[in-house]
């Protein structure tokens, strides 16, 4: 109020001619003032309220829609993970049946391989097996001719496969075939057959103790009878007289006596004495035991134990010599048997075709 008051003494007096001031009624424009600003205080706190209506309306629309969002999103998801678990379900088939083609796919490609082969790979893949084949059988059996028949067909199929390459495989073929015929192998079955000939006859062996006469005097009259005596042909016109066909007869008769009483008594050199002493039961035991002795090697024989086989039939010959009548042509035949065995049965080595097969790996390339 001072300030007012300083400022209308500080305005110049108004002149004397100048109508006299109203004063300014402040009171009513402090309480205008004071109603606009409640009037603009009112409208400015509606439009507050409203605007917070609106915004509270939203929030609930945004919400719901949230929230409805929210259930559709839930809704979605458990949708996803069932779609997602039928997708791992179908990778895992799809997994499956792409391992499944893979495998068909290489055994395929495999089989297409080994289809491609040439031909010279296959004659020689065949070739090769069958001689380890016959490898196999000659050492299971003892024989060469397993080798000799799968060496003789690999050189026939080399022949009608006229290869220049295949030269040296046939050529090392010939090489092994050669080799192989040239050793000489043991025929087990006709050494076997020699045994059992020696067998049947041990039956009939005449043994020192018991010399067999009727044999004696069988072989002097057949050696009577294999030299007869030749009578002198008759002069033509001379008859013979009673004293010449007396004379004739009393030398047949005599001759006939001697050659009988020779043949009664025998000398014999006996190297073992113990021979003679035999008995009866002793003789059938003698040679029921050779008899074992013999099927023994017989075993052994085809079993290829050729130095069993050796010591049976040397125990064999030994009692032959010492228990039987060396003077008998059937223990001279059964001696004669088994020493054909006893020089035939030994062991035989067969060659490996050791050239063929390296030949045969050097053709293939990539060995």
């Amino acid at each position: 109020m001072s300030d007012d008051q300083n400022t209308t003494a500080a305005e110049p007096a108004p002149a004397p001619s100048a109508l006299p001031a109203k004063p300014i009624p402040w009171p009513q424009v402090g309480f205008a003032a004071i109603a606009l600003f409640a009037v603009a205080g009112l409208a400015m706190a509606w439009l507050s309220h409203s605007r917070l209506l609106s915004l509270e309306q939203e929030l609930v629309r945004r919400q719901a829609n949230s929230q409805g969002e929210a259930s559709e999103a839930r809704a979605q998801s458990r949708q996803a993970q069932d779609l997602s678990r039928d997708t791992a379900a179908k990778v895992a088939l799809l997994d499956a049946r792409l391992a499944e083609v893979a495998l068909q796919r290489s055994q395929l490609e495999e089989l297409i391989q080994s289809m491609s082969r040439s031909r010279d790979e296959n004659v020689i893949g065949d070739i090769e097996a069958s001689i380890r084949v016959a490898l196999q059988q000659a050492a299971i059996t003892g024989s060469a001719e397993p080798l000799v028949a799968a060496l003789r067909q690999a050189d026939e199929r080399l022949a009608r496969s006229k290869q220049p390459r295949m030269e040296g495989v046939r050529r090392a073929v010939v090489r092994d075939l050669d080799r192989v015929k040239s050793v000489s192998v043991i025929d087990v079955a006709t050494l076997a057959i020699k045994l059992d000939e020696v067998a049947r006859l041990l039956d009939e062996l005449p043994l020192v103790a018991s010399a067999d006469k009727a044999d004696a005097l069988q072989s002097v009259r057949e050696r009577r009878a294999a030299k007869p005596a030749v009578k002198p042909a008759p002069v033509k016109g001379q008859e013979p007289g009673w004293l010449d066909a007396a004379n004739e007869r009393w030398q047949e008769v005599w001759g006939l006596v001697w050659g009988e009483a020779r043949s009664l008594i025998r000398v014999t050199r006996i190297e073992h004495p113990e021979a003679m002493l035999l008995a009866p039961d002793q003789r059938y035991f003698l040679r029921e035991n050779l008899k074992l002795r013999l099927l023994n090697a017989r075993l052994a024989l085809l079993s290829r134990q050729y130095d069993t086989a050796q010591a049976d039939l040397r125990d064999v010959q030994a009692l032959l010599e010492r228990y039987f009548d060396p003077q008998s042509r059937k223990v001279g035949v059964a001696n004669e048997l088994l020493r054909q065995v006893q020089g035939q049965a030994r062991q035989v080595v067969l060659p490996r075709p050791d050239d063929t097969l390296a030949a045969l790996t050097a053709a293939v390339p990539g060995r």
